[in-house]
């Protein structure tokens, strides 16, 4: 049984949401995948609440590519019962998303305190660790940086120790211009000497409030769909009461 008119429009629009609502499914997931691929990158650093917050924007990602599938047959079909079932999953996938958008908010404070813990604390196991060798020296090389707080972190850690005369022996990771031994007995001029931990806070609250950002702001789009599925699904059991008293 077809709709007519402004329904028949109606439908179709549903129909263009969902698609729509399916490529915003897989640009979640896309979005989740990088910001925790960002952050396993330096995981000695920081495994805390935004990492689960990627995570939970790539299963929001997928069921969103679920809830789609209802929406779409659900208009196709002219289904009322799958039109129904698409906006009480786009409403519960809603309130997840808000809850989500507001947590990602509210982690950004304890940020600072836990990534300094766990920095400070990987700083003994540097050249002990392969891993946490990695990481430092990949870190301290990309952002300009040395130590947590300054390059005298390093001091009394291993063989790093500050020496007479404005020198210093520090990981070659921490030289402006890295090089061989450059960390060796180096004059302290040659060395970063702001601290890694400014950098790595401000990249992890940056990735909070993307994750923040895009589930407010996706739950606001739903909104539109929801109301579009209950318009649908009113018309679509109004023809059918029509139908069957005529």
């Amino acid at each position: 049984m077809g709709l007519s008119g402004g329904m028949d429009f109606c439908k179709k629009l549903m129909m263009f949401f969902n698609i729509i609502f399916f490529l915003v499914g897989m640009a979640l997931i896309i979005t989740g995948a990088l910001v925790k691929t960002e952050f396993n990158q330096y995981f000695q650093f920081y495994e805390g609440s935004a990492n689960h917050l990627a995570v939970g924007l790539m299963v929001i990602g997928g069921i969103i590519f679920i809830i789609a599938f209802f929406g779409c047959c659900g208009a196709w079909k002219e289904n009322s019962c799958m039109v129904k079932t698409f906006a009480l999953l786009l409403i519960l996938i809603m309130v997840l998303q808000i809850i989500i958008g507001i947590t990602a908010y509210v982690v950004r404070k304890p940020v600072e305190e836990e990534i300094t813990e766990k920095m400070v604390a990987s700083m003994d196991n540097y050249e002990v660790e392969e891993a946490v060798t990695k990481v430092w020296d990949s870190f301290q090389k990309d952002f300009k940086c040395c130590g947590t707080d300054s390059y005298a972190d390093w001091f009394g850690k291993q063989t790093f120790n500050s020496t007479t005369a404005g020198k210093a022996t520090l990981p070659d990771s921490c030289c402006k211009v890295e090089t061989e031994l450059c960390g060796v007995n180096a004059l302290l001029t040659t060395f970063n000497e702001v601290g890694c931990k400014d950098g790595f806070v401000n990249m992890v609250k940056t990735n909070v409030e993307i994750v923040g950002g895009v589930c407010i702001g996706l739950a606001f789009i739903q909104i539109f769909g929801i109301l579009l599925a209950c318009c649908l699904a009113r018309s679509i059991n109004s023809q059918y009461e029509a139908a069957g008293s005529a």
